[in-house]
């Protein structure tokens, strides 16, 4: 009967590679029910038997998250083109670095979904991790045998499949079917997804397998990054093997002699993307040769044999329905334009962010203005310009507000800051501002703790500090709106692996004034641990290289008032009070070349190819420093959008400023 069964096997994987990665059906839905249902019957004869990689074994139980695994190489990620001359220049760049070699380049798409990686040992799927932040990803193993296009085991082909084999891919879910899953959200009392990359990442991460099972997850492999004992010459050879074994590629990779054919590649898609069934926002653009991108190597966070040409920002025209104002967890009053919902690149766009009341006045934006509004990477929207043409005169001119609109106080204003601030520590808006941050991607990445869920926790009195969190039970959480009995639990588990964050996350997650990523590392590598810090006199703090008066009165004055915070969070479990922070690694001789070596730089306002603390680390990557103030010392300022009184500052003191194309151009 054995022999039965392997052969049964071995049917339902070919019909579910022909439907599933091929697209092409053999026998219809019913047919393949039945043959499931046969396998089921004979298999619970001897349920002893059963391997993993049985097609009745895709549903496990609950799935293990939260364990960590050391990715085999850095999952790093991709430099980013916005322009026809950013990609000569990665093209120039490639032909100085190979010394004129001709190069061959393989263009992909660039899915729009959330990376992972698969190891196969003997052609049985063994573990799966999600790319993390980059060095370490979580196991999300059992959630990712639960998609269909993910082979259980790989198909016996020649050449055979490596002893070893790791993959990396694009988990996604097609567009069409996020309204799908959104209703059925609603429907349980669930808020909907915003876009198909997060349905794909929170579907990823459930604790219950079986949920995750019956969300349409889809796979794309994009690379091979370790086959044992085999060497392929090309990136495209490595592709074509990883389809014999029945991995699933997409099918819109094109090879090219020159960047000018890489180009032509592009803008057909920029003319063909809204016509797949999932989401892109570029095209991956590779050198061909292995070797060749072996010798290119890498930067610390990107390879420089490969970038990511991104298309361009999609516009639209809407209006300025009202303008409103916000209060950050420092107090900061951030005015946020009300719009007129507007649709670019499938996702319908209600509001965006003015920074503060001096962009406002530069651009002269007024209530009721029509405005030209564009998404930035296709993510952020952002005012471009008024249609000052298409005025009535029925337009009204935003006052900024004189008190706090959450809580009643006057609001202040100094001759140091463009920004106008509530000085109230009791302002309720501050404290859900300040809950956001800690549970922040950069802070202690509590997924699942979002606005609508921190403003019930904090109207219903459950959280008065984020200490609180660690006290929430599932009982109490699924009774909350849009909150049911599996996301209470996920999230309990996300706030329980949050005690694991380091020092210095959790210093930068308590939102302590002019603290911000940089001056967090430095304080850490100085005291080593939070309780060192906080028992650190201010002269003890101001002696920390990089470290002014400011901040580091700001940083004794939190801890002397904060202690009981401390006190719950050290009882809560959290390993920063007991865990030392690693010492810091040598500068390499390499780092220290260039534009960036020993120099200061302080950076400002809003990037749009990379954040602030991206862009920090590829300055202390080539040996130069961060600081957060502007003083004599600085060398540079890199100035986003809505920079400030920092720029100012920079101009009064004669700091060279660069903006983020001379930036990235130094980059």
């Amino acid at each position: 009967m054995r022999t039965e069964i392997e052969k049964l096997r071995a049917l339902i994987r070919y019909h579910e590679h022909k439907y599933y990665i091929e697209n092409e059906p053999a026998i219809s839905d019913p047919d393949f029910d039945a043959l499931m249902k046969k396998l089921e019957a004979l298999e619970a004869s001897d349920p002893g038997s059963i391997p993993p990689d049985s097609p009745t074994q895709r549903v496990g139980g609950g799935a293990e998250l939260g364990t960590r695994f050391q990715h085999r190489n850095p999952m790093l990620s991709l430099n980013n083109s916005y322009d026809e001359s950013d990609l000569q220049e990665f093209g120039d760049r490639v032909h100085r670095l190979l010394e004129g070699a001709p190069v061959e380049y393989v263009t992909e798409l660039k899915i729009d979904g959330l990376g992972v990686s698969l190891t196969y040992e003997n052609g049985r799927f063994t573990q799966g991790l999600t790319r993390g932040d980059g060095e370490y990803g979580e196991d999300v193993t059992d959630n990712l045998r639960t998609i269909r296009s993910v082979p259980l085991r790989l198909a016996e082909t020649e050449p055979t499949v490596p002893s070893v084999l790791e993959v990396r891919g694009e988990v996604f879910i097609p567009k069409h079917r996020l309204d799908e899953i959104n209703a059925q959200r609603e429907a349980e009392g669930e808020s909907p997804f915003a876009n198909p990359r997060n349905a794909a990442a929170g579907s990823l991460r459930l604790l219950d397998a079986s949920i995750t099972a019956s969300r349409p997850l889809d796979i794309f492999v994009y690379t091979l990054n370790y086959a044992e004992e085999f060497e392929f010459a090309t990136h495209t050879e490595s592709l074509e093997n990883m389809r014999r074994w029945g991995l699933k590629c997409n099918p819109h990779t094109a090879c090219h002699k020159s960047i000018e054919d890489v180009q032509t590649y592009y803008q057909h898609w920029v003319e063909k993307r809204h016509e797949l069934p999932y989401e892109v926002d570029g095209v991956v653009v590779k050198v061909n040769q292995l070797s060749e991108q072996e010798a290119l190597g890498t930067t610390s966070k990107y390879p420089r044999w490969a970038t990511a040409y991104k298309f361009d920002a999609q516009q639209a025209i809407t209006t300025v329905e009202k303008i409103g104002v916000q209060v950050g967890r420092t107090g900061t009053l951030t005015p946020v334009a009300i719009l007129k919902p507007v649709s670019i690149a499938g996702a319908t766009i209600t509001n965006a962010t003015l920074h503060n009341e001096q962009e406002i006045q530069t651009k002269d934006i007024r209530i009721g203005d029509k405005i030209v509004l564009e998404r930035a990477g296709d993510v952020i929207p952002k005012i471009v310009r008024v249609l000052t043409a298409d005025r009535t005169g029925d337009e009204i001119t935003f006052k900024f507000p004189e008190q706090c609109p959450a809580c009643g106080n006057p609001v202040q204003r100094t001759e140091e800051e463009v920004a106008v601030r509530c000085m109230n520590v009791g302002c309720v808006a501050q404290l859900k501002r300040r809950i956001a941050h800690y549970a922040s991607r950069d802070a202690l990445q509590i997924e699942g703790l979002g606005p609508a869920t921190i403003t019930q926790l904090v109207n219903k009195e459950l959280v008065r500090d984020v200490a609180d969190l660690y006290a929430l039970e599932v009982e109490a959480l699924s009774k909350l709106d849009r909150m049911g009995v599996p996301s209470a639990h996920n999230l309990v588990h996300q706030i329980e692996q949050s005690k694991m964050a380091s020092a210095e996350k959790v210093l930068f997650g308590l939102g302590i004034f002019h603290v911000g990523e940089t001056v967090a590392e430095l304080l850490i590598e100085n005291f080593l641990s939070l309780d060192a810090l906080s028992k650190a006199t201010l002269e003890e703090i101001e002696s920390v290289k990089g470290i002014g008066p400011q901040i580091a009165e700001s940083v004794s004055n939190f801890f002397s008032h904060n202690q009981p915070l401390l006190g719950k969070l050290r009882e809560a479990g959290l390993n920063c009070f007991t865990v030392v922070a690693a010492p810091t690694q040598p500068q390499t001789s390499q780092t220290l070349d260039g534009f960036f070596s020993g120099k200061t730089f302080v950076v400002t306002g809003s990037l749009e190819g990379m954040t602030r603390s991206e862009a920090s680390n590829e300055i202390k990557s080539r040996g130069g420093r961060i600081t957060s103030s502007v003083t004599s010392k600085t060398d540079y300022l890199i100035a986003g959008e809505g920079a400030g009184s920092k720029y100012a500052k920079a101009e009064e003191l004669g700091i060279p400023i660069l903006t983020e194309t001379d930036f990235f151009a130094k980059l």
